[in-house]
């Protein structure tokens, strides 16, 4: 193998336009392995954020991703969804050789990391169904965080990837009802792959145990609150970015003793940070993902050549969409 290789990384050179750039990568270190990227996923809602520059300031330490290049709001090199095959490993772990691994890296068709990065990904789960790994960590931690409970009245806001992961994940416990609710009637199909049932408008009763609200819209998280019974908690997942938020804190929030409460991936909770580690969670999660149901949550999918233009208009229009899958040649 060369002395110096040739890899091909997508970047964000300034809000709202990004491009493929040619770099030299270095061979693999001695505790390194070299993956060839096979596909990578779109994290839409917090990508479109970063592809238009829209995180805060006070954000750009907390919101880099692992094996950013770059800074906000660019030139940046962001992403955190990659499965790929190891071409190259140290010998103690050359059975990695040939594998499919799963690694939080930006969009790249080539990369070396160290090898406790990567992890492999079990053979009853499809690489290309990997990609939804980063958006089901998210729905896992969701779920931890929200303790929804046995017979449980449970609404979900927001039928993007992570919502109907978590409204997924709570169906599973006994005796639930959980109630998904978008206006945009493309997420029915999928939903109902899922098991879910999909309302155009929250219920008009307003008694539920728990609400989660994944829609990105301040609209959304009005209509979370109204949802709420009396005592009940409404867990925020969605990502605003430097965007004001005006909510109605007025009428009946305080009498309803309404909790709300936020919900982010980037750490264990903390009653079970003493048993589990994150990578304890990503193999829960790559377990998870042996259901076949999971792939109708991939609505698309497009070359990495076309990743510029396909980001371009993801992040301007995301109706209909849910994972955006790129397959690299």
């Amino acid at each position: 193998m060369s002395s110096t290789l040739v890899t091909r990384q997508f970047w964000i050179h300034c809000p709202g336009r990004g491009e493929i750039v040619t770099a030299e990568l270095l061979p693999p270190g001695e505790d390194d392995v070299l993956v060839r990227t096979l596909y990578t996923g779109i994290s839409r809602g917090t990508e479109s954020l970063v592809f238009k520059g829209e995180v805060p300031t006070s954000q750009h330490g907390p919101m880099r991703a692992p094996f950013q290049e770059g800074e906000f709001p660019g030139p940046v090199k962001y992403g955190y969804s990659s499965v790929g095959e190891v071409l190259q490993a140290p010998e103690r772990l050359s059975t990695l050789i040939g594998r499919p691994v799963y690694c939080l890296y930006p969009h790249q068709d080539l990369y070396a990391v160290p090898a406790i990065a990567v992890t492999p990904v079990p053979e009853t789960v499809p690489p290309e169904r990997a990609v939804l790994a980063a958006n089901l960590e998210t729905a896992v931690t969701a779920v931890w965080d929200s303790t929804p409970s046995v017979g449980d009245r449970i609404v979900v806001i927001g039928a993007g990837v992570v919502g109907l992961l978590v409204a997924w994940l709570c169906r599973q416990f006994a005796g639930v009802q959980v109630r998904v609710v978008d206006p945009d009637p493309s997420r029915d199909a999928p939903a109902r792959e899922l098991g879910l049932d999909l309302l155009a408008q929250p219920p008009a009763e307003g008694n539920a145990d728990l609400v989660v609200h994944a829609s990105g819209t301040v609209e959304g998280l009005a209509a979370a609150l109204a949802a709420a019974g009396e005592e009940a908690t409404v867990l925020e997942l969605s990502w605003y970015g430097s965007r004001a938020v005006a909510l109605p804190l007025g009428e009946n929030f305080h009498s309803r003793r309404l909790t709300l409460r936020s919900s982010q991936v980037g750490r264990i909770p903390p009653e079970r940070a003493p048993r589990w580690t994150r990578e304890r969670r990503l193999a829960l999660v790559l377990r998870l993902l042996r259901e076949p149901r999971l792939d109708a949550l991939i609505s698309g999918e497009s070359m990495f050549d076309d990743l510029p233009e396909r980001m371009a208009e993801l992040a301007q229009d995301g109706r209909g969409v849910l994972c955006h899958r790129i397959r690299y040649p």
